[in-house]
């Protein structure tokens, strides 16, 4: 029986640069100097959706410095936001199992936001999912097609709302892109780019190679989007993947050996509608990128179809603003716009990066009143866990690529995408 959507709690996973504009080295200096995460769920609860907030990472000891950022840079920027959170792990204590202690003092229908490195995303999510929350992870959702597959399963049978956090879906360029595509008839080809400077190397150096690559990291941008567009035009059947390196290992970088610094995907698909047609999608990702190029991240795409073609440049919108210690540089405020309203209050509600989780929360408040089920928003286009499985499966198999040398089959068996 449906009721009155009530607040909603929340506990964010991570405590980084996307969820506070913190990193291990002080505060973020690249377009999300205050976040996204926190920054839209405190505007999210002055607007009255959400309720009590709690923040987990691996170190306590990083919390007070933490929030002397969110208060300088969030409390003293923005009218009535309420900053407060409870931390987990508590009294400065290094804790990699926190999350547990602070998924079990929530109630099942509580929502969780998991921005935490790739390969910690699968045991955080589960744990949240067999626990009865709604849970929104950020791309990649997982690094293997059948711990995916598994969060499928789990959030099915808990009957809870599981998305990733796949903002690019909410640009509305490439909302409007997706629509075009879909009068051009048969797939030919895709070609996505999509890079971030040498300073990440930096930033991301507790994992970068370890735990994961750029392929996950960045491909997992334009590899949804390409899958999302060709929903009902083409399916992928064959990855393979090639690396460039020796940047990221060497000095002043020197992150572990085998970091690659550029990798490319060739993607085949086969038309759902003519065996005749087949086409290629190529996404390359780097994080070896020029330092001073003006853009935090370069990203473009191109798209040929059989009546047609598209071409979409994120990185330069005809927006520059030039500044005498900085030069010159593009700007996107349609991703998270800073600036205040004239009333002194949080502004960006309109860019795609608040709305992305705003979406999540507006989905799991009506699951929790009955005026929705999970699975009603497969249909609706958004990233849930069930939209987003070629994703993970194409970038599965371009890490499988690289590392066994060889050609990657994806294929469907029993209802589940698998690997060959």
């Amino acid at each position: 029986m449906a009721t009155e959507q009530k607040k909603i709690n929340v506990l964010m996973c991570g405590t980084g640069e996307y969820t506070t504009g913190w990193t291990g080295s002080g505060a973020s200096t690249s377009d999300k100097k205050i976040g996204v995460v926190a920054l839209t769920l405190f505007d999210l609860r002055r607007l009255g959706k959400v309720d009590v907030l709690g923040m987990v990472g691996v170190n306590g000891g990083k919390f007070p410095a933490i929030r002397q950022h969110l208060d300088k840079n969030i409390g003293g920027v923005y009218k009535d936001m309420d900053l407060n959170f409870q931390e987990y792990p508590k009294e400065g204590k290094v804790d990699p199992e926190a999350y547990k202690a602070a998924i079990d003092e929530l109630t099942p229908g509580d929502a969780v936001i998991i921005f935490t490195p790739d390969s910690t995303h699968f045991p955080i999510a589960l744990y949240a999912i067999e626990r009865g929350m709604h849970v929104l992870i950020t791309k990649p959702a997982t690094q293997k097609l059948e711990h995916h597959n598994i969060l499928i399963e789990a959030a099915e049978k808990k009957g809870v709302a599981c998305w990733v956090e796949h903002h690019k879906r909410y640009d509305p360029t490439y909302s409007d892109a997706k629509a075009r595509v879909a009068t051009l008839g048969e797939f030919n080809f895709f070609n996505a780019w999509m890079a971030q400077p040498k300073s990440q190397l930096d930033t991301f150096k507790a994992w970068a190679g370890k735990d994961s690559d750029i392929s996950y990291y960045l491909s997992s941008h334009h590899v949804d989007i390409c899958t999302w567009i060709l929903q009902d035009i083409a399916v992928p059947t064959r990855v393979v993947a090639s690396a460039a390196a020796g940047i990221a290992v060497s000095k002043p970088y020197e992150c572990v050996e085998g970091t690659e610094d550029t990798i490319t995907l060739m993607i085949d698909f086969q038309s759902v509608k003519s065996p005749n047609h087949k086409g290629t999608a190529i996404s390359t990702s780097s994080w070896t990128a020029p330092l001073k190029s003006g853009v935090h991240t370069s990203q473009h795409w191109y798209y040929m179809g059989e009546k047609g073609d598209i071409h979409i440049d994120q990185a330069h919108r005809g927006y520059d603003v030039t500044h005498d210690e900085t030069g010159k540089a593009w700007v996107n405020p349609f991703y998270m716009k800073y600036s205040p309203s004239a009333t002194g209050h949080f502004d960006g509600q309109r860019g795609y990066g608040y709305i992305s989780i705003e979406k999540f929360i507006d989905a799991a408040r009506s699951v929790n009143a009955g005026q929705a089920q999970p699975s009603d928003f497969d249909g609706q286009e958004y990233p849930t866990i069930q939209n987003t499985v070629l994703t993970t499966a194409i970038l599965h198999a371009g890490r499988i690529s690289l590392d066994e040398k060889r050609p990657v089959g994806l294929k469907q068996e029993g209802g589940k995408w698998v690997l060959e």
